[in-house]
């Protein structure tokens, strides 16, 4: 594989409720600020470190699929969602939830080996939390 150009993906997110994003995706996932500012006038933000970028680009039809394995019906799917690794997917998809994401539906493990969790997170985003199982 050649080495991108690129030295960081970088996804800004504006969102109505600031703190609470920030509280959700900080302390709730446990992404650590790189850095963050806020001034008396209300504009804030923070960058959080989210581990190695990719971008992964799927067709009509490969959403639709996606959609079906992780939440049992097609058009799910808005058309940004965030995939995100983690350790222990249900786990994770708990912990979410209690900090204020809806939980899409009941974990489900893929042909491709994953078990994912879609959920709704603050600002509207979807997230798919997948492990990566062994064999």
């Amino acid at each position: 594989m050649s080495e991108s150009p690129v030295r960081e993906l970088r996804v800004a997110v504006t969102v109505e409720d600031y703190e609470h994003a920030l509280v959700f995706y900080r302390d709730a996932l446990g992404l650590p600020v790189v850095e963050s500012w806020d001034d008396p006038g209300g504009r804030s933000g923070a960058i959080l470190d989210a581990g190695r970028a990719t971008l992964e680009l799927l067709s009509v039809p490969q959403t639709a699929h996606v959609d079906e394995v992780e939440v049992g019906r097609a058009g799910v799917s808005p058309p940004i969602r965030f995939a995100l690794e983690v350790d222990d997917s249900i786990a994770a998809a708990k912990a979410l939830v209690e900090a204020g994401a809806r939980q899409l539906a009941e974990p489900a493990v893929t042909p491709w080996n994953h078990r994912n969790v879609r959920i709704e997170a603050p600002g509207a985003l979807q997230l798919t939390l997948f492990t990566v199982l062994d064999g």
